[in-house]
């Protein structure tokens, strides 16, 4: 296993824990005083592009070798001359990598406009999406890109009320849509995830009588972070027998005898709540069609106008099944999730051992879809997932898939400003510190070195106030700031590989914008190694 350095002393980065390709640690605490990059970028945006100290350092690349098959092993082409995506005809005034355009859309027949290609993970029912949502769906919409509403958070919820086993009311999916729709300017969009659960409960029924088609409705294959249904971990015997009547598999059994007394002595603490396998009653692919087609016919009558679809990271027949279907369907988006990633709750050496790693899964994806295209379909719009959290990660998910990947789908990276801007927040106003489940009571160094105002810790604030307006910003959680501050340097860093790549629109990206850095990646990806790439033309300028 390839092991990730721990600090990154060029720009003052430090994981508290063991980090993996992302540049996250593998377990990211809410209560974490810093600094991984995701973490300071939340605090100092494009500050975190540049090496730290200025006028008083040097600094170098680290490692500009690979070894073995991942993300890590893409490079990014560069050109000496040309630019594409300009007016002009490349008027170097022009040519700037501010004035690239990272802007996107999705779908079919309603385009859903995004202001960059970036969208989260599936926040569920998981407790962490709950306490921080205000900080992920305030930042997302002003942002002005796609966050989804994961499974389950209808059937977790007590206040949930049903009539003949249908959904007539869900405060807290209700209180998550509002909360985003509060800030939406028209870039975007709010998701509402779906599984097996969520479809008896009647969710897509709720949403578009109550939504319209404001709301784009997702159903749900699978995740890269496991191979079974969503799972979360409740510590209350009395919660556990509710979700168990509400119809999930609840582990241990709340129910038993001497799981009840071994809770009351103390000795078992806590219940898994797990979903449920999709699908095992149908037993061939052509099952599996008839019934994804006449689902997502069923979803078209009752009014959606935006499907999209997530799948993880099976085999390849279940990869070829939803780009098949997805285009066969129509689909808007379909969203490739690839082992590598990260959960709120995954058994841990599923997580480490079971599906395809994102890279092999993306490339695969490619071909398909390359496939489908050259037989005359509309390959539906896709997201690749999967470990992914820096502006080089978007750069070559996108080139990568280019042209059918419009989007990359991020899950933890998006929630480290969420905690962070929390916490900031619970210290700067005790008030609201229990609202927005704030850990510190203190600042701790890591941000005080920056200011102890929040104008001055967030590079971000001052942008952010321009949008809103100054009066609106003591309803802006601090954890929205913070995620338009991790975005600010997202954007600016791509910006930047593409102005190096002399493309001014993501539409001119393509897969001869990387190199493989090393045989076997080349050998996975089809993306030439390094010295392979136009080597015949360098041969033809030598020798002419």
């Amino acid at each position: 296993m390839i092991a990730w350095p721990k600090t990154n002393d060029a720009i003052g980065s430090a994981n508290r824990g063991n980090p993996c390709e992302s540049g996250l640690c593998t377990l990211c605490q809410s209560d974490c005083k810093g600094r991984c990059e995701t973490w300071l970028a939340s605090l100092r945006g494009r500050e975190i592009l540049y090496p730290r100290d200025f006028g008083e350092v040097t600094a170098g690349a680290s490692n500009v070798t690979a070894v073995g098959v991942g993300y890590h092993s893409l490079r990014i082409n560069g050109y000496a001359y040309g630019a594409r995506g300009v007016s002009g005809n490349g008027n170097p005034e022009e040519c700037l990598f501010p004035n690239v355009n990272v802007e996107t859309s999705f779908g079919v027949t309603v385009p859903t406009r995004c202001r960059l290609p970036i969208m989260t993970g599936a926040l569920g029912s998981t407790f962490v999406a709950a306490k921080y949502w205000d900080s992920f769906a305030v930042g997302a919409a002003l942002c002005g890109f796609p966050i989804v509403i994961g499974e389950n958070v209808v059937g977790v919820d007590p206040n949930s009320a049903f009539q003949n086993g249908r959904l007539t009311s869900s405060p807290e999916l209700d209180r998550r849509i509002a909360i985003y729709q509060r800030y939406f300017d028209g870039y975007g969009a709010i998701i509402v995830q779906m599984n097996v659960e969520d479809t008896r409960n009647g969710v897509a029924e709720y949403v578009i009588e109550k939504y319209g088609d404001g709301v784009v409705l997702e159903l749900k294959w699978g995740q890269g972070a496991k191979n079974i249904g969503g799972e979360i971990q409740v510590t209350s015997l009395e919660y556990a027998r509710f979700l168990a009547d509400r119809g999930y598999i609840l582990d241990p059994n709340p129910y038993d005898p001497v799981v009840e007394q071994a809770w009351r002595e103390g000795a078992i603490k806590s219940f898994a709540r797990h979903s449920r396998l999709g699908a095992p009653h149908l037993q061939t692919e052509a099952a599996v069609r008839e019934d994804f087609m006449n689902t997502a016919a069923r979803l078209r009558r009752l009014g959606f106008k935006r499907l999209s679809l997530k799948t993880g990271s099976y085999g390849m027949e279940a990869l070829a099944m939803a780009l098949r279907y997805a285009a066969e369907a129509e689909l808007d988006l379909l969203t490739i999730d690839g082992s590598g990633g990260g959960t709120g709750m995954s058994p841990w050496n599923m997580m480490e051992h079971w599906g395809i790693p994102s890279l092999p899964l993306h490339a695969k994806a490619y071909e398909y879809a390359t496939l489908l295209h050259a037989r005359g379909f509309r390959v539906p719009d896709l997201a690749f997932g999967g470990g992914l959290a820096r502006e080089d990660h978007i750069f070559k998910a996108l080139a990568l898939g280019a042209p059918f990947v419009k989007l990359v789908c991020m899950g933890r990276a998006p929630m480290i400003p969420g905690f962070l801007g929390s916490n900031i927040e619970g210290v700067l106003r005790p008030e609201r510190r229990a609202a927005v489940n704030g850990h510190w009571d203190t600042l701790p160094a890591s941000v005080k070195c920056y200011g102890e105002r929040p104008e001055e810790i967030f590079i971000g604030w001052e942008e952010v106030a321009r949008k809103v307006g100054h009066e609106e910003m003591k309803h802006i959680p601090m954890g929205a700031v913070a995620l338009w501050c991790y975005v600010d340097k997202l954007k600016a860093g791509l910006q930047q590989f593409m102005a190096g790549a002399r493309k001014f629109r993501l539409a001119d990206l393509s897969r001869t914008d990387l190199l493989s850095a090393n045989r076997e990646t080349a050998e996975v990806t089809g993306i030439p190694y390094l010295t392979d790439w136009q080597d015949d033309v360098a041969k033809t300028i030598l020798t002419r």
